[in-house]
């Protein structure tokens, strides 16, 4: 890695509406660097990171470039100095096709002015198989691809500017566990090369991997800058909070109630003889690859995919699931993978959305019991303590945290016995995760079951009273960490299929 500074920010400072965002921030890194930024959300990694990227401007304050100082207008200008951001949301054109859109406002000419499609796809192969995409064909309409296909089509646009400077805004949110074995071989080879990394991530173990140093923001400032093996995980949790989190992972061990979900058998177009009990007060954690069928199963109990064969018990009655309605009535809830598209409406108020599985409670025809409504509302706010203006506040505004604490509070609202969490905490930071794992315990507490799916393992190893591993769509094994060691390894080995077949029932 290059001692010398390739990138320097000096004293930036931006405000929207009179609201200051960044105070005086200073960043700087060397070339083949690769350096994490955290902070909790709302800290402004993304606003400066948008500067450096030529979506803002700065109030005041320098961006320099080998020493140069320069104005970044633009993205056009940032590009011309070797800056590419990889946003989080992605930012394709659905109707256009991979290559295009990787060589989008920069597209290959013919001698004759026409756009030269054959040598446009060439190159958008050639890199597709860099990131490990050689089966994606370049005349792909993007709308047919999947998010995490999508998420690596935005990968492949930035390095096909042969950027300097590459920003990463949570890239791995939706990759498969082999397209991010890709993306860190393809950062480690683009490091090597001189190519600097900017990598913006709430994943702990990812920025542990894959980066050389961290630098930590709060409250829009520059917290400190540190080498990743000089700083422990518990510096960088109270750097980016700001005091101490006491009990990260909440001490928790209740005594199990009578069982209240069984399945045996349960099979559908994605998972195989799956066979579990649940009991009251329970945490069952869920974990495997991304593919594994941990999703589907949530689905097949939640009734969004139809069950082809076995049956599902509650509380020792068999029962047949044909819709999420059917579910919510035999008391199931579901919080989904991916809250934005599937768990709420973004566009409508933290009210709406935390009374709309129960507004049957207070609205009989066309007149509305306020109070009732006022009542729910009250409880879960109070409870799950979301951060907001107030409950007429749009959902869309709220941070990720807070967002699935609504999300969470709309089906307590639906007083469920089961509660199904698939990844709770992603895209989450870890206030508002330790925040989560406590409501966790606490609905469990009251004799809730709950099953909760994740592809974290630090999270499902400290929350469950018993891990589920699955692999290829069958659940495998089961550990027992409150009774048992329990390693990371030991999962993993399970989870990629190191089990020479053998399937555990309980």
């Amino acid at each position: 890695m290059n001692e010398e500074n390739i990138l320097q920010m000096k004293g930036i400072n931006k405000s929207f509406g009179g609201v200051q965002v960044l105070h005086d921030v200073d960043f700087s890194m060397h070339a083949g660097e690769v350096r994490a930024l955290a902070g909790e959300n709302g800290a402004g990694k993304s606003t400066l990171m948008k500067i450096l990227g030529g979506i803002y401007d700065c109030d005041t304050g320098e961006v320099i470039i080998d020493g140069v100082p320069i104005g970044l207008g633009s993205v056009e200008e940032a590009q011309k100095h070797g800056i590419a951001v990889i946003h989080q949301e992605i930012v394709l054109v659905q109707d256009m096709t991979v290559g295009e859109n990787i060589f989008l406002g920069r597209e290959f000419q013919t001698k004759a002015g026409f756009v030269d499609y054959h040598q446009m796809y060439k190159k958008a192969a050639e890199i597709l198989e860099r990131i490990g995409l050689s089966t994606l064909k370049p005349d792909t309409i993007v709308r047919e691809l999947s998010i995490s296909q999508k998420q690596m089509v935005e990968i492949a646009k930035a390095l096909s500017t042969d950027a300097r400077i590459i920003v990463m805004d949570e890239p791995t949110s939706s990759l498969t566990d082999r397209e991010v074995e890709f993306l860190f071989g393809q950062i480690k080879s683009l490091s090597e090369k001189g190519v600097s990394i900017i990598y913006i991530s709430h994943k702990m173990d990812e920025i542990n991997q894959i980066a050389d140093s961290i630098t930590i923001m709060r409250d829009g400032r520059h917290i400190v800058t540190a080498p990743i093996r000089e700083i422990s995980y518990e510096q960088i949790i109270q750097n980016m909070v700001g005091h101490k989190i006491e009990d990260y992972y909440p001490d928790y061990d209740v005594t199990l109630g009578k069982e209240v979900l069984r399945v045996e058998n349960l099979t559908t177009e994605k998972v195989e003889n799956i066979n579990f009990s649940l009991f009251e007060g329970e945490i069952l954690g869920i974990t495997g690859l991304m593919g594994a069928g941990r999703t589907e199963l949530a689905k097949a109990l939640f009734g969004l995919d139809e069950v082809q064969a076995g049956s599902i018990y509650l509380e020792g009655e068999k029962c047949i699931i044909k819709s999420p309605r059917e579910a919510i009535q035999k008391k199931i809830a579901l919080v989904p993978e991916d809250r934005k598209e599937n768990g709420l409406f973004l566009e409508n108020s933290i009210s709406f959305n935390m009374t709309v599985t129960v507004m049957d409670e207070f609205i009989k025809g066309i007149s509305v019991d306020a109070k009732k409504e006022q009542q729910i509302l009250d409880e879960y706010v109070n409870q799950l303590e979301i951060k907001m203006a107030d409950t007429e506040q749009l959902a869309v505004e709220l941070s990720g945290g807070n967002q699935q604490k609504v999300v969470i509070s709309k089906w307590l609202a639906s007083n469920p016995k089961i509660l199904i969490l698939d990844e709770p905490t992603r895209g989450v930071d870890v206030g508002a995760k330790s925040d989560i794992y406590h409501l966790i315990c606490q609905i469990a507490e009251r004799g809730v079951a709950i099953i909760l799916i994740s592809s974290e393992l630090p999270e499902v190893m400290n929350m469950s009273s018993r891990i589920g591993v699955m692999c290829e769509g069958k659940l495998v094994r089961f550990f027992h960490p409150k009774k048992e060691e329990v390693t990371q390894e030991q999962i993993m080995h399970y989870a990629t299929g190191g089990y020479e077949h053998e399937i555990y029932h309980q």
